[in-house]
This record gives C-alpha cells, sequence and structure tokens, in this order.
C-alpha cells in the first residue's frame, strides 16, 4: 500500500473539520441548549430583571427577583405595578422623578431605591432602567435591571457608624479641652477699686488646649498683681506648662512683688523643670498695678513678650518698651527689664499675645503690631471694656486666619464728671 500524499492528508483533514459533529455547534441539540441556557440566564442571573409596560404594570420577572422578594410570578405578573414593590418614600421619589426622567430621556441609571418584600421586610437595591420602541418607535415597555445592595447598604452604615464614632470621640475631646482651658483662665476678674478691667481668650483650635493665659489677682490692699502671656506648644503638654506657670508667677508676686524679680522665679522654676530633652518656655509680662488719687501706676517687666500698647485719654498711642526682656525658661541667667508708666482718667492699656499680631488678613498678609496701632489710634481714646469688644470684632473678621489662640488684657480708667469738667 502507497502512503497517502500531502494533499490526500490534507482534503481528510478538511473533509472531517467540516463535517457537523454530534451535538457540535451547528446541531440541534446545541442550538436547543443554547436557547435552555439564555432562559436559565435570565431566571437565575444575579440580578433582577423585570419588564414592566409603559403604565408601570410589570408583564415579566426573573426568578432571582421572585426569590429576593417573596413572591410567586402569579401574584405579580400582570397585577401590580413596580412602583407597588417600594417602600412609600421609594414610590413618591419614582412617580415625581423616576417616571418623568424616563419618558423624557428613556433611560435611568444607577438610582438607590428599596423594595419592600412580601413579609414587609426592606431591601435596598440600584436600579437600571430603559424604555424598549417598536418599530415604529413607539415606546412598548421598561425593561429594569435590579441589583441587590444590601452590602453596600451595610458598608454605608458601617461607615456612619464610624462617623458617628469620632464625631462623639471629637466632641468628647472637644469638651476635655475646653474644660481644661478654662482651668487655666480666671471664671471672673475681680474688681479693682478706680480702675476697670477686660479680657477675652479666642481658641483658634476647639480640638487642642492652648498655651495663652492671663491672670489679675490682689497682692495686698492696695496692690494687685496682673500677668499675660503665652508658653511654646499646645496640647495637654502645654497645658500643664501653663498651669506650673500661672501659679509659679501668684506664688512668687507672694514671695517678692517686684515684677524683675517675679519673672526672675519663674524663669528659675521653668529650667529647672524642663531643661532636657523636652525643654518649654514662656513669652510673659507680669505688672504690679497700683491704684490711687489720680488713676493708677503701674510696673511692667517683660519676659521676650509683645509690648503693651497704651491709648491716652488724647488719643495718642504708643508701645510700652521694655527692652532686653528675654524669653523666660531657656536659659538659666535670664535678663529681664522693667518699665513704670502711669494710667490718667480715659488712659488705656492693653495686653495681647502675639495670636493677634501675627494672624492673616483675607488669609495671606501678617496683620502686626504697627497695623494694630494705627487702627488703635485711628479710634482714639477709649475704655478697656469697648478696646476688648473692638478687637473681639476684629479677631472674628479675621475667620480662619487667627492660627494661634489669642488672649486680651485691658485696663482704663475711667473719665469722672470732674475729669471731664478740667
Amino acid at each position: 500500500m502507497m502512503a497517502p500524499t500531502g494533499d490526500e492528508v490534507s482534503g481528510e483533514i478538511g473533509d472531517a473539520y467540516h463535517e457537523p459533529l454530534p451535538g457540535g455547534p451547528a446541531s440541534p441539540e446545541f442550538s436547543a441548549l443554547l436557547e435552555d441556557s439564555a432562559e436559565d440566564l435570565y431566571e437565575n442571573a444575579p440580578c433582577g430583571y423585570l419588564s414592566t409596560l409603559m403604565d408601570g404594570t410589570i408583564a415579566k420577572v426573573n426568578a432571582r427577583l421572585l426569590e429576593w422578594l417573596g413572591y410567586r410570578r402569579e401574584d405579580l405578573v400582570g397585577r401590580r405595578r413596580f412602583s407597588d414593590l417600594l417602600t412609600v418614600g421609594g414610590r413618591m421619589y419614582y412617580e415625581t422623578h423616576i417616571a418623568p426622567m424616563l419618558a423624557m430621556h428613556g433611560q435611568v441609571g444607577g438610582l438607590a431605591l428599596e423594595l419592600r418584600r412580601a413579609d414587609r421586610s426592606r431591601l435596598p437595591i440600584l436600579v437600571t432602567s430603559v424604555v424598549k420602541s417598536g418599530p415604529d418607535g413607539t415606546a412598548q415597555l421598561i425593561r429594569t435591571t435590579i441589583f441587590d445592595a444590601s452590602d453596600r447598604r451595610a458598608y454605608e452604615q458601617e461607615l456612619l457608624r464610624a462617623r458617628r464614632t469620632a464625631e462623639l470621640e471629637r466632641e468628647r475631646v472637644q469638651k476635655f479641652a475646653s474644660t481644661l482651658q478654662r482651668t487655666l483662665l480666671p471664671p471672673t476678674l475681680p474688681v479693682v477699686p478706680g480702675v476697670d478691667v477686660a479680657a477675652y481668650f479666642h481658641p483658634a483650635s476647639r480640638d487642642e488646649v492652648g498655651g495663652d493665659f492671663y491672670d489679675l489677682f490682689p497682692l495686698t490692699g492696695q496692690t494687685w498683681g496682673l500677668f499675660l502671656g503665652d508658653v511654646s506648644g499646645k496640647g495637654p503638654e502645654a497645658a500643664a506648662v501653663t498651669s506650673l506657670t500661672r501659679y509659679t508667677l501668684r506664688a512668687a508676686a507672694v514671695y517678692d512683688p517686684d515684677p524683675v524679680e517675679v519673672l526672675h522665679n519663674l524663669n528659675t522654676v521653668l529650667n529647672q523643670e524642663y531643661h532636657g530633652s523636652d525643654p518649654r518656655f514662656c513669652t510673659v509680662i507680669y505688672g504690679s498695678l497700683t491704684p490711687d488719687a489720680s488713676g493708677a501706676t503701674l510696673t511692667l517687666a517683660s519676659g521676650g513678650h509683645p509690648p503693651a500698647l497704651l491709648i491716652r485719654a488724647d488719643g495718642t498711642t504708643r508701645f510700652v518698651e521694655t527692652p532686653g526682656g528675654m524669653l523666660v525658661g531657656p536659659i538659666p541667667e535670664a535678663v529681664f527689664a522693667s518699665a513704670e508708666i502711669h494710667l490718667g482718667p480715659g488712659d488705656t492699656l492693653l495686653f495681647y499675645t502675639d495670636g493677634l499680631t501675627e494672624a492673616r488678613v483675607n488669609g495671606r498678609e501678617r496683620f502686626d503690631e504697627d497695623q494694630l496701632m494705627d487702627i488703635l489710634a485711628a479710634a482714639g481714646p477709649t475704655d478697656a471694656a469697648t478696646l476688648i469688644a473692638a478687637l473681639v470684632e476684629l479677631l472674628r473678621g479675621f475667620g480662619d486666619g487667627v492660627e494661634d489662640d489669642t488672649a486680651l488684657l485691658a485696663l482704663s480708667v475711667p473719665v469722672t464728671t470732674g475729669d471731664r469738667h478740667t
């Protein structure tokens, strides 16, 4: 027997390739299987399918959606409208929004609704609907694909719970910070004979405790101590330094009321307490106030703090300089200087922290000491309460431009009837 030639082999392979195989793609059995598979795919798809007439009457529904809802096919087809399966709120939304959108655009997609099951429980879903038209272009029915959104809803609820937990935690932190901040400031200021006093504290953040502080307290029957300052840093650590600073200043003033000595004592305490890997310091201005028949005399000592601003009764304005005053705490042998001034009727003295003079105007340029003095000089003579009220409005006008806490303390000698006549 002779071996087949290459052409003969190729012909046999070609004939075998073109011969219909039993159950192959061209066989009736395979075609029937395709039809069965398409119907099975529709009925048991991972999503729900629904066809309705244009009035919403259900014309066709797949087994998957029936399984989700707990209905029989005969309970829905020809008997119910799609909107009947929705919750009350969902039905209103469908009729007022979805149906008009379908009429106008022919389709809607990704809408979140809720179906009500046969047992009255709810099923969160995502809906996509498309209007199908006949050969003449007339809308015939609406085909709707429905996805089970239970997992998405559970995820959303989990996110909501996490957000609520975070909000509660933030409220707790803010309450703690606010409570702690109040312990670092006097609840009220005492009444000083012959002198009006006003103060204000503006927190830059509700979540963190700031380091700004002020106080006014009696030393003897004739003399009062006062201070205003700013501790480096924020948070609980800064609060601890602030608390130590306040009580040290009070104790040091009782021991030796001379303002320079008060700051020397505070410097010694802070330097010894915070000389390691976490050094802490503060700026502070301390004053000894003595009212008299013609007003009040103040002796001020500054430790690296912005100078007080004096507004005289005639409207002239200037800073009360204390040259050479160093930061309190960083070095053991700090040098402090003092100055003495007298306040007469109509005079006002302002103490402030740098949260005011380092705020950003319109979120850009810094507001500085010169601008502050210009504003107060233009405003003319004032008193403690009026001055603080004006500065509070100024701070509010800065909005988010106030990036640091701000403490304000003002003293003024009231003008009496006799003073006006003179």
